[in-house]
């Protein structure tokens, strides 16, 4: 190894690795039970305001965008080359959103999902990138503070009734304005889109954050840095319910209060994990390092398999159709309680799709936009 890949490698936190891994087998877990009827509380989102352990997967895959973009994006320079790059990954991405919604193609395009995780992904990669090319970190930190109360802002003056409720706030306005009910989300028993367009802004805050906080780790040693994590950590994480107070913790509005306890909570987790792999350098995380080597082809694999074997593998069993998803829910329910049968079917996907990161990884193979 040269010393200078051997400096790189010394400023890499193992431990931001290991927190997107973290990230994919969460999102698997949360999106895969054997039956949304029967899933422990925890595991699901809050339904508005309030905050579950779900409602923290989300913002960390955003965290991880951000850190990995630290050390991508560490010597961009605005050309018309790195724009095209950027444009591209933006495009690819929002595109990939849109073909897990599309799939297994039943669905009219006229009334397709527009918006989603990856589509947030995408804009969130798009928007911050562009920041990174032209401002330094100390306007960087402005605009993240800046953007949840621009944000907060527009709820206030855009929406119909209170700025908080489901029915006539400004996120849910702008996004029927522009793209029309039929192609958001229904799930909260009105067309809203809990990855609008409008609160996409916040969102951003929580890619910066997570690139303002690898840059920074970047110019510490890893012993001093746990402190500086736990004291960050526990400053959002303080705002966050402080600011609860005022503007209620919200994922689908990614209210700021959302953001900043969020934040705050992946902080503190970060501290932990740099303090294991980084400072101790232990290795019993290192399996999570290896789910993260493939992050969106095995979020997008594990989406295409559950919508694969819940619409497309379909077989007759005791008499009835029935999905293989269906059916192996209920094999598992056979010997365990309902919840219990669903929680083991998620983690046994967690299991089965690591396994699969496991076998990229032995073979170096890194699959990226």
């Amino acid at each position: 190894m040269t010393v200078a890949a051997a400096q790189r490698q010394s400023e890499r936190f193992v431990a931001l690795d290991a927190l997107r891994g973290l990230a994919i087998a969460l999102m698997i877990l949360v999106n895969t039970p054997g039956s949304w009827s029967q899933v422990y509380a925890p595991l699901l989102h809050a339904e508005w305001h309030g905050f579950t352990f779900a409602d923290i997967v989300f913002p960390m895959f955003l965290f991880a965008v951000g850190a990995a973009m630290a050390f991508s994006m560490a010597k961009a320079t605005p050309t018309a080359a790195v724009f095209g790059k950027i444009a591209k990954r933006t495009l690819l991405l929002f595109g990939c959103g849109l073909f897990l919604h599309w799939f297994p193609f039943s669905q009219s395009l006229t009334e397709l999902r527009i918006l989603g995780v990856l589509q947030r992904i995408a804009l969130c990669y798009g928007l911050a990138a562009l920041l990174l090319l032209y401002l330094k970190p100390r306007s960087l930190l402005l605009v993240t503070v800046m953007l949840p109360l621009l944000y907060w802002g527009l709820l206030w003056q855009f929406s119909l009734q209170h700025p908080y409720e489901l029915a006539g706030n400004a996120v849910q306005r702008f996004d029927l304005w522009l793209l029309g009910s039929a192609h958001l989300y229904q799930g909260f028993g009105a067309a809203f889109d809990p990855e609008g367009l409008l609160s996409t802004l916040p969102a951003v805050s929580s890619v910066l954050v997570g690139y303002l906080v690898a840059t920074a780790l970047r110019q510490m040693d890893k012993a001093s840095s746990v402190l500086r994590l736990l004291q960050w950590g526990g400053a959002l994480s303080l705002l966050g319910l402080l600011w609860h107070l005022l503007w209620p913790i919200n994922k689908p509005l990614w209210s700021g209060s959302y953001v900043a306890f969020s934040s705050g909570l992946i902080l503190l987790l970060l501290a932990a994990m740099v303090w294991w792999m980084d400072v101790r350098q232990r290795q019993t995380l290192q399996p999570l390092v290896i789910y993260g080597s493939n992050p969106l082809f095995i979020y997008m694999l594990s989406w295409l398999w559950a919508s694969a074997a819940t619409q497309l593998i379909r077989f007759s069993y005791g008499g009835q159709t029935i999905s293989l998803y269906q059916f192996g829910f209920d094999s598992l329910n056979v010997l365990l309680p309902a919840k219990l049968a669903s929680l083991l079917f998620a983690l046994l996907h967690v299991l089965l799709f690591w396994g699969l990161s496991y076998w990229l990884y032995q073979r170096r193979i890194f699959i990226k936009l």
